[in-house]
Order: C-alpha cells, then sequence, then structure tokens
C-alpha cells in the first residue's frame, strides 16, 4: 500500500501479524510510528518492508535484527537517528537495504559488506556517517551509494574486486588522497560514478590509455583536482558529465565534442577554459560554462538545449540573433559578461522561455517590445546595463512573471503601475534609471497582490509617497512563514538575486523570493508625510525612505512594522519628535534618522541602546543618549508652539534660569536654608543670574571639599 493519505500513528500490532510477507506504507508523511523493541511475531515471514517517508524520530532498534528472513529494508527519510545497530548484520538474506535521507550517525559497522553475503544494493547517502571505510568482501553488491555524509580517509583498493557494480557514489565526504583512475578498470559493468566534492585528486599514475567500461553514462567529478581530459578518450558513451570546480584550461578538444555526442548534461562551469567556439553536440538538454575565462562571441547552444548557463565570463561581442533559434530553451543566463550592442528583439518570442538573466553586461538599445501571448517568463534580469527607451507594455501578456530587475539602466518613463496587473510578480527593481513623475492611483481594484520588493531608489519620482500603492500591497501586510521560492527545474543551477541597500550599505540577496520583504524608495523627490498606512506591511524588513524631501511627523504606526530590520529616513525635513512607539521595534538592527529638523528626548529601551550618534547627526534638537546633550542637561521645548509667546532665545535663557534656580536650590540646602532662599532671591530679581550661578558653584565646592577633609582626619584620629 503506497501513499493513500494515511495519518495517525501505525499500531504495533501491525508488526506482529504472524503470515506478514509485505508491509508497504512507503511516503505517507502524515503517519508516525514506533518499531517494537522486542521480537516481532512476523519476523520468521517478513520479506518485504518498506516504510519510506514514516517518521518515527528514534534510533534504529536492535529488534530489526529478528528480521532474518527480509529480502528489502526500506527506511529512507523516515527521521531516523543513531547508529547502525550491530544486530542488522543478522538480516543474512537481505538484497536491498535503504536508509537515506536521515540523521544515522557513527561508523558504519565492521564486517558489515562480508556478514551480508547477500546485499546488492546499498543505500546509506545523506546522513551523518564518520570514519573508513573498510575493503569490500561482497562481489555481490552493485550499487553502493554512500554520498553526503562524512566518511575519510582513503578509498579502499577492494573497489577494483566490486566486478558485478553498476553505480557508486562517494561524492560530498571527507575521502582524501590520490585516486588513480585505473581503481576501476575491472568495474565492466559500471553505469554511474561520482567522486564529487572530496579532498581527493583524480590521476592517471601510468600514463596508461585507460578505457572506460562502455556501459558508462555517468561520470560526477566536480572539485577532483583535474587538469586535463585525456582520461576521457574512451568514455563516449555518457549521458552526464560533471568536471565543475576543476583546473582545467584552454579549450575543449575537437575529440571530446566527438566523443560526448551522446550527452545530455555537461557541466565545465568554474574553470579556465578559454574558449568554446561551438557547441556540436546534438542531445544534450543542459550546458553549464559559468564562471569560466571565455572570451571572444557567445557560443550558440544546440536546438535541444533547455537550460544554458554561461555568466561569469569574459564575453564581449554583440548576441548574435541566431540565439533565438533555440526555440527549446527555458533557462538563458548570460549574466557578467562583457556582452554589447542590441538585446536581440525574438527573443521575447520564446514561449518557452522561463529565465531570461543578462545582468551586468553592457548592452544598449531598448528593452525587447514584444512579448508574445503565452509567454512562460518568469524571471528578467537586466540590471546593470546601458538601456534607453520605456519598459514595453506587452510585458503585461507575462502572466508568470515573478521577478522583474531593469534597475541601473538609462530608462525614461513614468512608473508603470500596469505591472501591477501581474498576479504573481514579487520583485520589481526599477532603481538607477530616469524615472520620473508622481506616482498615480491605480485604477484596478486589485493591483501588486504578491509584491514583496520594491525598489525605486535613484531616480526622479515625485509629489507624494503613493498612499494608494500601499494599501494595495497584500503580500508585505501579512506575515506568512510557509513562503516558499518557486520550484525551477533548474533549483541546483540557478537562484533568483537581487542587490538591495540594507543596513547602511549593498547586499545581494539569493533564493530572494521567500527570504526578504524590501520597500526603497530613496533618492527621489517625494514630498509630503510619510503615511501612517505604512504601518500596516506588518511583513517589511528593510524599509528606506531616505534622500527625499519628506516632511512633518514620523508616524507612531511605524512602531507596528514587527519585521523591520533596516529603518532609513535620513535626509529629509522631518519635524517633532522621536515615536516612542519605535521601542517596541525588536527586529531593528540598523536605524537612520540623521539630517532631518527632529527634536525632543531619544527614546530608550533595548534596540535604541545599540545605535551610535551617527544615527541622529544632524538634528540640533536631539537630546539624550548617544547624542552629546543629555536630557538631563536642557529641557527642549516645542519651537512650534506658539500659545506660549516665547521665542528660542527666550526658551534657552528659561531654560537656563530653570537650571540655575535649582542650583541655587541645591547650594542653599548644604548651606544653611536662610543663605539658601536669600541666594535665590538674588537669582530671581537678576534677569542674568549665569556669572553669579558659577561663583556659587565654585565656592561651594571648596566648602565641601574642606568638610570630607575634616571628617577624614577625625576617622583618622579615632583609629
Amino acid at each position: 500500500m503506497g501513499s493513500t493519505g494515511l495519518y495517525g500513528i501505525i499500531p504495533e500490532s501491525i508488526f506482529h501479524l504472524p503470515n506478514l510477507e509485505t508491509l508497504s506504507l512507503f511516503y505517507n508523511y502524515k503517519l508516525n510510528g514506533f518499531f517494537p523493541k522486542t521480537k516481532w511475531n512476523s519476523s520468521a515471514s517478513l520479506r518485504k518492508l518498506d516504510l519510506s517517508g514514516v517518521n518515527f524520530s528514534d534510533n534504529l532498534p536492535e529488534s530489526l535484527g529478528y528480521l532474518t528472513s527480509v529480502h528489502s529494508l526500506s527506511l529512507p527519510n523516515c527521521n531516523l537517528r543513531g547508529p547502525i545497530p550491530e544486530s542488522l548484520s543478522n538480516l543474512t538474506h537481505i538484497e536491498h537495504l535503504y536508509l537515506q535521507d536521515n540523521s544515522l550517525n557513527g561508523t558504519i559497522p565492521s564486517g558489515m559488506f562480508s556478514r551480508l553475503p547477500s546485499l546488492i544494493r546499498l543505500y546509506l547517502s545523506n546522513n551523518q556517517f564518520s570514519g573508513q571505510l573498510e575493503d569490500f568482501k561482497s562481489n555481490s553488491l552493485e550499487e553502493i551509494i554512500l554520498g553526503g555524509n562524512q566518511l575519510q580517509g582513503h578509498l579502499p583498493k577492494s573497489i577494483q574486486n566490486l566486478v558485478n557494480l553498476t553505480g557508486l557514489d562517494l561524492s560530498f565526504n571527507n575521502f582524501s588522497g590520490n585516486v588513480d583512475i585505473s581503481l576501476f578498470s575491472n568495474l565492466k559493468q559500471l553505469l554511474g560514478l561520482s567522486l564529487s566534492y572530496n579532498r581527493i585528486s583524480l590521476i592517471n599514475e601510468n600514463k596508461v590509455n585507460f578505457t572506460w567500461p562502455e556501459s558508462l553514462n555517468v561520470l560526477q567529478f566536480a572539485a577532483c583536482e583535474v587538469k586535463e581530459l585525456e582520461f576521457l578518450r574512451s568514455a563516449n558513451q555518457l549521458l552526464e558529465l560533471d568536471l565543475s570546480n576543476n583546473k582545467i584550461q584552454g579549450r575543449i578538444p575537437d575529440w571530446a565534442w566527438s566523443n560526448w555526442m551522446s550527452l545530455m548534461s555537461l557541466n565545465i562551469s568554474h574553470n579556465m577554459l578559454t574558449s568554446v567556439d561551438s557547441i556540436p553536440l546534438l542531445t544534450v538538454d543542459t550546458i553549464d560554462l559559468r564562471s569560466n575565462l571565455l572570451q571572444g562571441s557567445l557560443p550558440i547552444p544546440p536546438n535541444s538545449t533547455r537550460y544554458f548557463f554561461i555568466s561569469q565570463n569574459n564575453l564581449t561581442q554583440e548576441i548574435p540573433s541566431s540565439i533565438c533559434s533555440s526555440t527549446s530553451l527555458i533557462m538563458l543566463d548570460l549574466a557578467r559578461n562583457n556582452l554589447k550592442g542590441a538585446i536581440p528583439q525574438c527573443l521575447g518570442n520564446i514561449s518557452s522561455l522561463e529565465v531570461l538573466d543578462m545582468h551586468n553586461n553592457k548592452l544598449s538599445g531598448t528593452l525587447p517590445t514584444i512579448f508574445s501571448n503565452g509567454s512562460s517568463l518568469r524571471s528578467l534580469n537586466l540590471h546593470g546595463n546601458k538601456l534607453e527607451g520605456k519598459i514595453p507594455r506587452s510585458l503585461v501578456n507575462c502572466k508568470d512573471l515573478q521577478v522583474l530587475d531593469l534597475g541601473d539602466n538609462h530608462l525614461i518613463d513614468n512608473f508603470p503601475m500596469w505591472l501591477g496587473t501581474l498576479p504573481k510578480l514579487r520583485v520589481l527593481n526599477l532603481r538607477s534609471n530616469t524615472l520620473h513623475g508622481s506616482i498615480q492611483p491605480p485604477r484596478i481594484e486589485t493591483i501588486f497582490p504578491e509584491l514583496q520588493i520594491i525598489d525605486l531608489s535613484y531616480n526622479a519620482f515625485s509629489g507624494n509617497l503613493p498612499t494608494s500603492l500601499f494599501q494595495h500591497l497584500k503580500a508585505m501586510r501579512t506575515i506568512d512563514p510557509s513562503m516558499e521560492a518557486p520550484r525551477y527545474r533548474g533549483d541546483t543551477y540557478y537562484q533568483d538575486s537581487i542587490t538591495v541597500a540594507t543596513k547602511g550599505f549593498m547586499r545581494e540577496i539569493v533564493r530572494i523570493l521567500y527570504l526578504y520583504t524590501v520597500i526603497d524608495l530613496s533618492s527621489n523627490k517625494f514630498g509630503g508625510q510619510i503615511p501612517s498606512i505604512m504601518g500596516d506591511l506588518i511583513a517589511v524588513h528593510t524599509l528606506n525612505l531616505s534622500h527625499n524631501g519628506l516632511q512633518g511627523h514620523i508616524p507612531p504606526s511605524l512602531g507596528d512594522l514587527s519585521s523591520v530590520e533596516s529603518l532609513d529616513l535620513s535626509g529629509n525635513q522631518l519635524s517633532g519628535e522621536i515615536p516612542q512607539q519605535l521601542v517596541s521595534l525588536t527586529s531593528l538592527s540598523f536605524l537612520n534618522l540623521s539630517h532631518n529638523n527632529l527634536h525632543g528626548c531619544i527614546p530608550q529601551g533595548p534596540q535604541f541602546h545599540t545605535f551610535e550618534s551617527n544615527s541622529y547627526e544632524g538634528n540640533d534638537g536631539l537630546r539624550g543618549f548617544p547624542v552629546s546633550k543629555s536630557c538631563g542637561d536642557a529641557r527642549v521645548l516645542d519651537t512650534n508652539d506658539t500659545a506660549s509667546g516665547l521665542d528660542e532665545d527666550d526658551e534657552e535663557r528659561n531654560s537656563e534660569f530653570l537650571n540655575d534656580f535649582w542650583k541655587g536650590a541645591l547650594m542653599g540646602y548644604g548651606s544653611g536654608l536662610c543663605i539658601g532662599l536669600s541666594i535665590i532671591y538674588f537669582m530671581i530679581s537678576t534677569g542674568k543670574p549665569i556669572w553669579l550661578a558659577r561663583i556659587i558653584v565654585e565656592m561651594e565646592h571648596k566648602i565641601m571639599m574642606g568638610r570630607r577633609k575634616k571628617q577624614r582626619g577625625k576617622r583618622d584620629y579615632r583609629r
């Protein structure tokens, strides 16, 4: 019984059915279970046990050793932990053992491979096993999948004795030392071999003409210190080849392209290749050439290619229009090159294209003006080019669009409110262009329902902040902990990213679609007041309204932004006091209110104690920690309060007078009530008592010091 949506706890009685031969409850993720701690009544008859995906949250029990008749044991993704029990070596008839994707730890039990003579398939990947691999004694093993653990030491040479082996995965461990390819010379049945991401160096020690098995389909040697391709001359039936993160230099030789004609996936990223003139492969689905030293023109992928990654190179020519002949493209990543010229207009007609990333090049001209109906485009990133003109209205045909980054170009346009009709748009970055005008109220009832990041900074927008826009940002008004990124097929290859200004510096956010919520309207010409409705955007992490012409008070409603980590209101004309409500922002780690017209006492609280004086500089009326003037030294009255009829000079004299008044009262207490009252009367009768107060303070200091000296003398005499 496979996945049927069962939930609850598996009754232990099911393990005690006397004639049970097969128990299969795989991938019922809502099921919980507990293994019997003693002998199972079904142990003598049970041949197959498949509880994949059932949540046990327990150690593997010793009682599994009673299943002496079992041929197949499947417990992957069961939240199991602890070591493999020694009793498992009692399963002398077992052929298939699947324990991958758990939290099992410890070493693989000594003699396990010799005590399980019938074992054919062993899956222990993605656990926490450590220690060294012992020699393999069984010739029956066909698949050994141990990737994603913490195994170490040298690869045992006994691997060459496993003549029936079809699959070996030792990737993502801590194996070390040189691995001679001759180790695999006897494995005539081998289909797949993965040694990626260890600390090994792949060598051909005797420089012999090594012959790979004709059956070999998959080779994964990422980060294996590979320097040349000669050792692959005989591998001519490969379907997948991963040589990423190595030290391969120069150009790919012609014989390699001839041998790789059957490839479906080729990854030579993060090497030192200097040129790839063409890619003469007929069936390749995925090509990854990122992070090399490729120069010259862009090689055109075959029509079969769906995923093409060639970013972070030094390609310098124009993008040929023949790129549009690759009509199967789903992802096209040309970012971080020096490509120039115009973007081929025909790219907007590739209906299958989901990701088009050309950011940080030197592209000029206009954006593609035609995006056809039925477009699959999900992410369009053209940030950091020299593109001109307007934002094409045909983007409304891209109903699946989630990321639109046109920042740091030369676009001239008004705010494209019509983009709000895109139901899935989450990221809108238009920073550093020449966009202008006021942001007009929307004409439709629902706009930007999923928007999480909006960056309009460094433009020339004017008018009041768009209150009507903030009212519609539904995704920013609620905190959804289950929010996930879209599931691109190339998730291991491509991740959306965006650079935002947060906490006072630029930061690249990767996997942006579920990590961050940003509003950045800084460095424009917005005026008026900050709308109180912004306090409803409780999911916002970064709010930047700096360097505009905003006036009025900071709305107390900003104290409701419970998720905000970075708040920048600097470089405006804000007045009044800092709202006490901001003290409740416990996530706030960056605050900049500098260069405004704020006054009054700075609120005190856990987060506010961490901010330095540069958060408040340029506000001469602010008092309290951490600025130089303390709220205890002077009390600042509201200069806008005209009811008192006092100008600023009068207020300053009045404040100084009150201060000196209390000094006189305290001195009077120390010198005698009569003298104190006389001093107070004299100070009140004079309009400018500051000079006298200073003299009296000096007198009081001398009197007090004399008294303390006299008291110390008396104490010394008594001793």
